[in-house]
């Protein structure tokens, strides 16, 4: 009986002792246009934020191209489908991700991780965050990028205006992408080899849907005085009622959600949509903005 008793308090003990603290979810980031993985002023400064705001979480920031300036101008001149392929082979690969991830996207990284979510569903994707990104397209006008006054914007400006839905400029330049044209609506579905893919534009692939709807949440969020994304409710979804580009609609109001092409109207009854607005222009936030709102869905 004495054995007994000791043995009831020592399990007594142990319920009392707090055990060691579960591991931090990680965390996977992708950079925006004209970005690259480990820019100490941008991706490098959000990794260390998050790294210091949460000990011992790991964080992969990626890049694609042997470099940081391969990984720049694949950000320009990369087809998208191959750069969510490369990235899927990443993730597959890295072990410290096979218990599944949280996912951050800025701007366009935004739109291509949520590729990465319908298309590659192993490593699971817990929670996609979409800072900044277009998901209904952008940038209809192009009205500006990085580096307002380079040669290369004008090119990329011009290159988009007489041929977006062109084979060629669809393969080899990323914005004509997801380049959405409310007067072209036709040549967009048609033609847009990339988001008119991934937003069910040409039928219904279902396990696109099914690997969206897995998500425990899917936060969007939108710069409240954007100059950059034209339009910004893109940011929320949302788009120009086709035909114009004037008057804007929001998500709950457009067909890709009426007829819940990818799940989003039942998360959105679930509570797993998620909008968040934030004063300034395009990727302008503070780090107190960000403790208080984005950090809570990575821990």
């Amino acid at each position: 009986m004495a054995a007994l008793r000791a043995a009831v308090a020592a399990l007594a003990l142990l319920a009392l002792c707090p055990g060691p603290a579960a591991a931090a979810t990680p965390l996977v980031i992708w950079h925006g246009m004209g970005d690259s993985c480990c820019n100490p002023v941008s991706m490098g400064f959000i990794q260390k934020l998050v790294e210091k705001k949460i000990p011992g979480i790991y964080v992969l920031s990626l890049r694609i191209g042997s470099n940081l300036i391969q990984d720049m101008e694949n950000s320009f001149f990369m087809n998208v489908n191959e750069q969510v392929s490369e990235v899927c082979r990443q993730l597959a690969s890295d072990p410290q991700l096979q218990g599944g991830y949280n996912a951050m996207g800025f701007s366009q990284g935004g739109q291509f991780l949520r590729a990465v979510a319908q298309r590659c569903p192993a490593p699971p994707m817990l929670n996609l965050i979409s800072i900044g990104g277009q998901h209904q397209g952008r940038v209809y006008g192009f009205p500006r990028c990085p580096g307002e006054s380079s040669h290369l914007c004008d090119w990329i400006r011009k290159t988009l205006d007489l041929g977006a839905y062109t084979k060629a400029v669809q393969e080899h330049l990323v914005q004509a992408e997801y380049w959405h044209d409310p007067l072209k609506e036709e040549d967009y579905r048609k033609n847009s080899i990339f988001l008119a893919d991934i937003n069910q534009e040409r039928g219904i692939n279902e396990t696109y849907k099914k690997n969206l709807m897995a998500l425990k949440k899917f936060v969007m969020v939108k710069f409240l005085n954007d100059t950059m994304v034209d339009p910004p409710i893109s940011e929320w979804f949302g788009f120009y009622k086709s035909g114009q580009a004037k008057e804007t609609i929001p998500l709950q109001e457009t067909l890709l959600y009426k007829e819940d092409r990818l799940g989003l109207q039942e998360m959105d009854k679930a509570g797993k949509l998620v909008f968040l607005g934030v004063k300034g222009d395009h990727l302008h936030f503070s780090e107190e903005w960000f403790d208080s709102s984005i950090l809570p869905f990575l821990q």
